[in-house]
């Protein structure tokens, strides 16, 4: 049986011209970038954006001093020009914040890239994410980003922790090593089934194929099922349903989503076999430009830093969030003593490598938008050797209700 959709291979994401997203209309006042040219990269200047664009969010003292550090960004308010006025001077119109808004084209589908294939946790998340959305499969995390960095897509969809797995390190390397910016996250329940062919029974099964985690997340369940049964890891858990649908396995059973079962004409033996029913995955939302942080619903920001000077520069991060009495959602130290970590830098295509003992991810629930956490970060920027802001998004309030199918809660 063949796949609903093929996904996307690393080798054929040749490079297309950017097509030039559509400009916002004009507006009665306008909030400029004025960017005075020095070694500061473009990248620089795009966080800045955001962090910036605060301004247009609430009014503020137009004589604070310059956040985070970038004094080589000014907000300016610019006169609009009449151009239908005689003598206007007909000039380029300069770009505002908003022409950076990644919001798609009016009426268009918003095309979301995931690893995976069609029935994969990811998709859902993707769904969730942009109900609607035209979803597209990758056989690799790193294809999704290239997905969105050469406008194939306009959004790639990312897992990044689980609750019981805990975080997915890979992935935020990737983050690291791409400019891709966050501007959303989803919570999934993770509802796992057994499936197999139509007429296989329990009793005739030797093996369960699933991604890793999924095998894990079921082990105590496949044994009170009475299963004995090898175990045997594949990439992920839509692509083992469709692997044993494709090859008429008889013996075998995967471990995936309803979906997937429907998808590849498959049975469900048991139905919500994860061990534990609050099982959570959650994913952020990737996109070439980042969002413009807001104030009026609660905001989550994350960010990576470094310093490469041991590590007592986390008790002085930690209190300047404390300080202001900013919560902090997650955590995480990563060791990288005897690796470098290769950093996208936009004078050179192929990064920097740079040594640093631990890397540190923090997300804290507070919007760029607001002036303590402009200071907290301006504050960190300053114990730190290397900071970046991954995303200023809004939080997924929605409850961790159990998925469709659960029967035992």
């Amino acid at each position: 049986m063949q796949s609903l959709a093929q996904p996307h291979s690393i080798f054929n994401l040749a490079p297309r011209t950017p097509r030039i997203p559509a400009l916002a209309a004009s507006r009665s006042a306008r909030l400029v970038c004025v960017y005075k040219f020095d070694s500061s990269a473009r990248s620089d200047w795009q966080s800045s954006c955001a962090i910036l664009a605060s301004n247009v969010a609430q009014q503020r003292d137009p004589n604070d001093t310059p956040v985070n550090g970038h004094k080589t960004l000014d907000l300016v308010p610019v006169p609009v020009v009449d151009t239908n006025a005689a003598g206007a001077l007909n000039h380029p119109k300069p770009l505002t914040i908003t022409d950076l808004s990644p919001a798609p084209i009016h009426g268009a589908t918003l095309r979301v890239a995931y690893q995976g294939v069609p029935g994969a946790y990811s998709e859902a998340a993707a769904g969730k994410a942009y109900p609607n959305c035209d979803a597209i499969p990758c056989d690799q995390f790193e294809v999704a980003f290239q997905a969105v960095e050469l406008w194939i897509a306009d959004r790639a969809v990312l897992p990044v922790e689980n609750s019981l797995g805990g975080s997915i390190h890979r992935n935020y390397d990737l983050l690291l090593r791409h400019r891709l910016h966050i501007v959303g996250e989803v919570q999934l329940p993770v509802h796992h089934c057994l499936l197999a062919l139509p007429g296989v029974r329990k009793e005739y099964l030797s093996r369960v194929i699933s991604h890793p985690q999924a095998l894990a997340q079921c082990e105590h369940t496949l044994t009170k099922l009475g299963l004995r049964v090898a175990r045997e890891a594949v990439d992920d858990t839509a692509g083992a349903a469709e692997y044993i649908a494709a090859h008429s396995l008889h013996d075998t059973a995967a471990i995936a989503s309803a979906r997937a079962a429907e998808l590849y004409g498959l049975n469900i033996l048991a139905d919500g076999i994860q061990d534990d029913s609050s099982n959570v995955t959650r994913f952020v939302m990737l996109a070439r430009e980042p969002i413009i942080p807001r104030t009026d619903r609660p905001f989550k920001t994350s960010i990576v830093f470094a310093h490469d000077k041991g590590t007592s520069v986390l008790f002085k991060v930690l209190s300047a969030f404390a300080f202001r009495n900013i919560s902090l959602t997650k955590i995480e130290s990563r060791p990288h003593r005897n690796r470098p970590i290769r950093l996208v830098d936009d004078a050179s295509l192929g990064g920097t490598a740079k040594h640093f003992e631990y890397m540190f991810y923090v997300d804290f629930e507070a919007s760029m938008a607001e002036v303590r956490a402009q200071n907290a970060l301006a504050e960190v920027q300053e114990f730190t050797s290397f900071l970046r802001v991954l995303g200023s998004y809004p939080m997924d309030m929605t409850p961790w209700c159990p998925s469709r199918g659960h029967h035992h809660h």
